[in-house]
């Protein structure tokens, strides 16, 4: 759908600004006036990483006026395959401050500003606040939603992109901008259920994707500011970078929808965490009482060696990931045989079964898995083999 410029153009361009700006100058549906509306637009940028690296690059590249980036972590090692805003020089460094002096390198017209703070209920409202647009680099569910409703609050549209290996999804949620224009929770009513969805940092992610789906979230704001073109507001594009195809869905605006519907129930920010789930209450209930640390487990495999106890480590990660990295004297049964029921037949019945993975979260589901096959005194390790590199053996490599 053909839809007004959200932004209304600045007063002028300055000789600087038209030298660096004249390959858009010259594209007869941008012209001076759609770059004038770019130099006095307010875009917020939620993430410093995947999506969020080449979004930034090129809303800055662009002319944008002012750049909002809402990052609170720091840059890792294993962000800067994907994360091309951040160097090497920059690791350790907080992600949005790295961004901003790559945003200034690119464009030093541009006006940033950084939102440090871990987004959350309490300041989501106050950091949304004033922006013409928000693009969503998110990596989790719990964001989106939040993200989702807090733009729908304010009446600010918000292009959104998700990846996870090889496939990328982007649309545009717009509610304010036409009464049949969907939400995030017209998509997806309700988050998947906790563990069946493995993030980025347990499935990886190709880094070059992070670009085609940046550019793509880039693009639909360029249009969606300016006022050109046909954005893809009620649309979903899938993007499957194996087999080089792209899709674009229709999609409906749901007249049940618990926030844009007829009779909404979701009428305020909720608690996201619980909305969402980082694990299932079955696998909460299973950690409980049965979650060790990786000293008790260092201290358990001593006393394995000298034959005062006996027990099964289960690595319940994928392959890939244990060429990477391994606690001694584990054995690989990936989460998913224990999904399928294949993992129950290569547990040994007369021995504790000791469960870890990268985290905790997939082992804390497979433990309950373990449990409710009769196995009472199975446990599994808190922090998993992320913990055990920092806290034991830093010696081998992290991801």
């Amino acid at each position: 759908m053909s839809l007004p410029p959200l932004v209304e153009p600045a007063a002028e361009l300055t000789i600087d600004e038209v030298r660096r700006y004249s390959r858009h100058l010259i594209i007869p549906d941008v012209g001076m006036t759609g770059q004038k509306r770019l130099k006095n637009a307010k875009v917020l940028v939620i993430g410093a990483g995947g999506l969020g690296s080449p979004a930034l690059l090129y809303l800055a590249a662009a002319g944008v006026g002012t750049l909002g980036i809402a990052e609170f972590d720091e840059v890792d090692e294993s962000n800067l395959q994907r994360q091309v805003i951040h160097g090497q020089s920059d690791v350790g460094r907080p992600k949005a401050e790295s961004a901003r002096d790559s945003i200034k390198e690119v464009n030093p017209l541009v006006e940033v500003v950084v939102h440090g703070e871990r987004l959350d209920n309490d300041n989501v409202m106050d950091v949304f606040r004033g922006y013409d647009l928000i693009v969503d680099g998110t990596d989790n569910f719990a964001t989106r939603y939040m993200v989702n409703d807090a733009a729908y609050f304010l009446g600010i549209p918000y292009v959104w992109g998700s990846i996870y290996r090889f496939d990328g999804q982007a649309s545009i949620f717009a509610p304010s901008l036409a009464d049949d224009a969907p939400c995030y929770r017209c998509l997806y009513p309700e988050p998947p259920p906790p563990g069946m969805v493995p993030s980025c940092a347990e499935g990886g992610v190709l880094g070059v994707l992070c670009a085609a789906i940046g550019s793509i979230q880039v693009n639909e704001a360029i249009k969606l500011l300016t006022g050109i073109g046909d954005p893809i507001v009620g649309k979903l594009v899938i993007y499957d970078a194996l087999e080089l195809e792209w899709r674009k869905l229709k999609v409906r605006k749901d007249p049940n929808c618990a926030l844009c519907g007829e009779n909404p129930t979701v009428t305020g920010l909720i608690d996201y965490e619980t909305f969402c789930g980082a694990i299932s209450d079955e696998a909460a209930e299973a950690a409980a009482d049965a979650t060790i640390s990786v000293s008790t487990l260092e201290q358990w495999i001593k006393e394995r060696e000298n034959g005062e106890r006996d027990f099964v480590l289960v690595d319940v990660r994928e392959p890939n990931e244990y060429e990477i990295n391994k606690i001694p004297g584990s054995v690989l049964i990936p989460k998913g045989d224990f999904l399928n029921g294949s993992a129950l037949e290569k547990l040994p019945s007369d021995k504790q079964i000791v469960m870890h993975c990268k985290s905790g979260v997939r082992s804390a589901e497979t433990l309950a898995i373990v449990k409710g096959a009769g196995y009472s005194d199975a446990v599994h390790v808190g922090g998993g083999v992320v913990a055990w590199v920092n806290q034991i053996d830093p010696s081998q490599p992290s991801y």
